[in-house]
């Protein structure tokens, strides 16, 4: 009979005000290794959060450690994302300072941090090297933690966490951001230290995972239900769209055929060259896919085209018909289009509510600083309906589960129906049916004649609408091509990425 390795009894947890835990009990014995998913707010993270921080400090979470393993006796949470610190313990950056990083000498670098990590707990560096490798995270140790994109930093987190091989490691969306040959050998990395003694507890809707897990779970209203495998996991429910606002019907007002036009554009930190002599021409109406691995370019390329890159004057770059530095000031830029990425959601004003977050698209502002007309406050009013956000409107954006914020900033995206949509990663952390529900809407949107440049690394979490592709390795474009327009049909993304990351 297993010994027990985690006990949860009858536990009760409120999330923003409301029970999203009821009565919930799970036991977790010696050896095994769990998978666990559930809708979007059902608890995931809340219960992992206090299973590492409130263990054996309260009567209904016990961890009981082996204080006879070589493992440390400690349980580690790698969070789906990861707001790094300064020096001097603060975090309070915005979206711009990531691309002046050289300019801010108080934020540390992947070296240092993983130095002061090793150092903090009696780990030797050679034992990381390998992990750095595997996870194609070596070129990075010079680099500033701001200068790092949401993939990056979770494989920074990931290098932490199997470098230490604690005990318990909980690990809350473990392939958010991650390219395809990261996925893979992420999977290799955790079945090996698994077989060292480090339970798994993976917070996830993907099926592609490690040999070794051998239990899956989810919560259903409150409660823990164990399953079979990832094909019984319950899908949020299919989102049956209304009629499309009004004003999204009409093609966007276009001041120009040519949207971006790069011409050998290179963008260079010292001696460390990111982009390399990219040409790149995209045309009013196009539905282009950007894809590359981790640290090939995309987020530096796409700060180009959203006018946040100060190197962008020193390039051959056109933005809507106008050469950069011909006079014309970011906010010009950003009239033109609408972006999402993880990065700024990361860095946007989560006390701002629904209703002010998605308003503040007209202005291009983190918040909402003055007055919309009427007319404006009836389309903000209309795309809360059609995108069934009505009643959480007067609610703070970061008290609502990650795909409705997802919603909310796609809105705040599209609200003034811009030319050029950016939508950057836009479905990290949601489950199937969301992502499906997601591109399904953006095919709605890009129907009427917008522009769109996606990056995605999931082959089966795309658009249907793409038309063409665009890849990246190590900062140079190494093909352009024209796509099928059916999902189905490109089959060939992933293995193309995982060919191309070799």
């Amino acid at each position: 009979m297993n010994s027990i390795f985690v006990d949860i009894q009858h536990l009760n947890l409120s999330y923003q005000q409301q029970l999203v835990l009821r009565d919930l009990s799970w036991t977790i014995n010696r050896g095994e290794n769990w998978v666990l998913t559930g809708i979007s707010g059902s608890g995931k993270t809340t219960l992992a959060r206090t299973i590492v921080s409130k263990a054996n400090e309260c009567e209904e979470v016990k961890i009981h450690f082996d204080l006879n393993s070589k493992n440390p006796a400690k349980a580690l949470f790698v969070e789906s994302w990861y707001q790094f610190k300064n020096l001097e313990g603060v975090a309070n950056f915005y979206y711009q300072q990531r691309y002046t990083s050289n300019q801010t000498k108080e934020i540390s670098t992947v070296h240092a941090e993983l130095l002061s990590y090793g150092k903090e707990n009696k780990l030797h560096f050679d034992q990381v090297e390998p992990i750095l490798e595997a996870l194609g995270f070596s070129t990075f140790a010079s680099s500033q933690l701001i200068e790092l994109s949401s993939g990056e930093h979770k494989k920074l987190q990931l290098v932490k966490a199997l470098w230490l091989k604690p005990q318990l490691l909980i690990i809350d969306q473990p392939y958010t951001g991650l390219d395809a040959l990261s996925r893979k050998n992420l999977n290799v990395l955790l079945e090996e230290v698994a077989k060292e003694g480090v339970q798994l507890m993976l917070i996830s809707n993907d099926n592609k995972l490690p040999n070794s897990i051998s239990h899956f779970a989810e919560i259903k209203e409150g409660k823990l239900v164990e399953v079979d495998s990832v094909r019984t996991f319950s899908q949020t429910a299919k989102k049956r769209l209304g009629e499309i606002p009004v004003f999204l019907k009409q093609p966007p007002v276009y001041t120009s055929k040519n949207i971006v036009e790069m011409v050998d554009v290179n963008i260079s930190y010292g001696e460390k060259q990111v982009l390399k002599n990219v040409n790149w021409k995209v045309e009013a109406g196009e539905k282009w896919l950007l894809q590359g691995h981790n640290g090939s370019g995309k987020s530096t390329l796409l700060s180009l085209i959203s006018g946040d890159h100060p190197q962008s004057y020193a390039n051959q770059l056109f933005l809507f018909g106008s050469k950069r530095g011909s006079g014309e000031s970011v906010w010009d830029i950003k009239q033109h289009l609408g972006l999402i990425s993880p990065e700024f959601h990361w860095y946007f004003d989560g006390t701002a509510t629904v209703w002010e977050s998605v308003a503040s698209g007209f202005y291009d502002s983190v918040g909402l600083f003055q007055q919309l007309p009427y007319s404006k406050k009836m389309q903000v009013d209309e795309l809360l309906e059609y995108l069934t956000l009505t009643e959480h409107k007067n609610k703070p954006l970061s008290s609502l589960p990650l795909g409705k914020q997802r919603l909310v900033l796609l809105a705040r995206t599209i609200i003034k129906n811009p030319e050029l949509l950016i939508l950057d990663e836009p479905c990290q952390g949601l489950d199937v049916q969301q992502t499906q529900d997601f591109n399904q809407l953006v095919d709605e949107l890009c129907g009427n004649g917008m522009t769109l440049i996606y990056v995605g690394h999931f082959e089966t979490a795309l658009p249907s609408c793409i038309e063409k592709r665009i890849v990246l390795k190590n900062g140079e474009v190494t093909s352009i091509e024209n796509i099928l327009e059916s999902v189905e049909n490109v089959e060939n993304v992933e293995n193309v990425e995982s060919v191309e990351t070799v």
